[in-house]
């Protein structure tokens, strides 16, 4: 069984192709087989004129259409495609997202952000997580954070605060909004004890492949406060020249670590598990978990 996942963010497109296998004991094993990532940045003009302009639109659509083509040569049986922040919120985004399926097939679910925490956890990672601990994931997007709280193995807190890299990037995220996500963190986390974080998305995986930690082994919050105050200092091409990055990824890594170091600053926890988990492998075990009703939507 061959399965793809769309994720449309607000700051890029990712498409994911894997290969499913059953093993001696019958359960399953993901093959990645591609992984294509454009940087579409919907929040670029939503966040700031409140829809999708048409030359983003024209990109989008095209992205699209080389997304489907995509899934036919690799023979693709079942898809899902979801959008998230960027989308929920362009006055015209039902209507853009009509105008890709006409134009390329591929059907788009604009789901809420608590959707989007649910999925992103879909892979069941915390089934191998030692239960005597709280587990808090943090999840920054280009539009929104999403954070899922964990205890004794079970979901017990979900919510989705509308600050991202791009909205701190274009200065649109008030001292209120700040206070809000400070306050409810302090309170779901103030009763609890032995607390541990886990961050999904690109920025946080880039920055602990930039630290050449050993997998499996956390980072710590001094070493995000650190490159906060290093990248800081540097314009975004400097940060491109220094840490060999890519425009739309140096750009939004201060933000990011803005939004990491206050977040673990407020929860009183001093490092970071990086797992590598993202939106599009919780679909892709959420599209084989169903996958026969999958198949009838295709």
């Amino acid at each position: 069984m061959r399965i793809a996942a769309i994720d449309i963010g607000s700051n890029a497109a990712r498409l994911l192709i894997s290969e499913v296998k059953e093993n001696s004991e019958r359960k399953p094993e993901f093959i990645r087989l591609n992984l294509l990532r454009v940087p579409l940045r919907l929040g670029m003009d939503v966040f700031v004129k409140g829809k999708i302009e048409e030359e983003r639109k024209k990109m989008f659509i095209d992205t699209m259409k080389t997304f489907g083509d995509l899934m036919k040569i690799y023979k693709v049986t079942h898809y899902r495609a979801c959008a998230t922040s960027a989308m929920r919120e362009a006055s015209n985004g039902k209507k853009v997202r009509d105008e890709i399926k006409k134009n390329s097939g591929i059907n788009i679910e604009i789901i809420s952000g608590e959707a989007e925490a649910t999925l992103i956890y879909e892979n069941h990672f915390e089934e191998t997580l030692d239960k005597s601990f709280t587990y808090l994931y943090i999840d920054v997007g280009g539009g929104s954070t999403e954070f899922t709280l964990y205890e004794e193995g079970r979901c017990t807190y979900q919510h989705s605060f509308d600050i991202g890299t791009i909205r701190v990037l274009n200065n649109l995220v008030t001292e209120k909004s700040w206070n809000k996500m400070k306050q409810e963190i302090k309170a779901q986390l103030a009763d609890k004890k032995n607390t541990l974080a886990i961050g999904s998305g690109g920025n946080i995986n880039k920055l602990f492949s930039l630290s050449r930690q050993k997998d499996g082994r956390p980072v710590s919050l001094l070493y995000l406060k650190k490159n906060l105050k290093e990248m800081r200092k540097l314009t975004v091409e400097e940060r491109m020249i220094r840490y060999k990055l890519r425009e739309d990824r140096a750009d939004v890594l201060v933000p990011a670590l803005i939004i990491y170091t206050q977040v673990l600053s407020w929860a009183k926890v001093k490092e970071i598990y990086i797992p590598k988990i993202s939106l599009t492998d919780g679909l892709i075990y959420n599209i084989y978990s169903h996958s026969e009703k999958a198949e009838r939507l295709l």
